[in-house]
C-alpha cells in the first residue's frame, strides 16, 4: 500500500509538470521570418537611409544632438564625433555606432558618374583630437550596364581632406566649448561672491 501511494504521488507530480510545460510552450510563439519584397525596397540610397532612420535601424544626425530629459545624449560631449557628423552631413548615413566608434555612409554618387558610387567609413581610435585618433577609408563601387558591380577600397586625396576637415572642426568646437564653460564658471564665481557680499 505504501509503495502504491508513493508511485501514485510521483505520477501526479509528473502529470502536473507536463501540463504546465505544455501551457508554457503554447504561450511562446516563434518569430516569423519575413524575407521581404524586393519591389518594396527603394533603389535610391538616400530614401533607404531615411527609411532606416524612421524605422529605428539607424541613427539620424539631428536626433543625436537632441536633449532627452534635460541631458544631452551620448555623443554631444565628444567634439571629434560631432565634427565627423557635421562633416559628413551631406551624405546619407547607413550606420552610426558611437559604442563601436564608427560612422559609415551609404553608397553615394553624383550626376557626373552614375555608374560609380563611394562609401566613406570613419573609425574613431581615440577621443583626443589628433591625426592618429581617426581613420578614414573610402570604398568605390562600379556597376556596368547589366547592373553587375565590383567594389574595392581606394586611396585618394579625399580621405585626407575629410580627415583634416574633421580635425579642424573638432578643434574649433573644443575651443567654443572651453569658452562657454569658462564664462559659466566666471558667472558662478561672481554670483557666489555677490551672495557673500549681500549676507555681510
Amino acid at each position: 500500500m505504501y509503495h502504491f501511494k508513493r508511485f501514485h504521488k510521483k505520477n501526479i507530480t509528473l502529470i502536473i509538470l507536463l501540463i504546465l510545460s505544455t501551457l508554457f510552450l503554447q504561450n511562446c510563439k516563434l518569430p516569423k521570418w519575413d524575407p521581404g519584397d524586393a519591389r518594396k525596397i527603394d533603389a535610391n540610397a538616400d530614401v533607404r537611409a531615411r527609411q532606416a532612420i524612421e524605422e529605428g535601424r539607424s541613427v539620424a544626425v539631428e536626433n543625436i544632438f537632441k536633449k532627452d530629459g534635460g541631458v544631452f545624449q551620448f555623443s554631444s560631449s565628444n567634439v571629434l564625433w560631432r565634427a565627423a557628423l557635421e562633416t559628413l552631413d551631406f551624405l546619407p548615413l547607413a550606420n552610426v555606432d558611437y559604442a563601436g566608434g564608427m560612422i559609415i555612409t551609404d553608397w553615394y554618387n553624383d550626376a557626373s558618374a552614375t555608374n560609380e558610387s563611394i562609401k566613406i567609413t570613419v573609425r574613431f581610435l581615440s577621443n583626443e583630437i589628433r591625426s592618429d585618433g581617426i581613420n578614414v577609408s573610402i570604398h568605390k563601387k562600379i556597376c556596368n550596364e547589366s547592373n553587375i558591380c565590383s567594389t574595392s577600397k581606394v586611396s585618394s586625396s579625399l580621405e585626407k581632406e575629410i580627415k583634416d576637415t574633421i580635425l579642424k572642426l573638432a578643434t574649433k568646437l573644443q575651443k567654443t566649448t572651453y569658452a562657454k564653460n569658462s564664462k559659466k564658471t566666471k558667472k558662478k564665481k561672481g554670483d557666489h561672491a555677490q551672495r557673500i557680499r549681500e549676507k555681510n
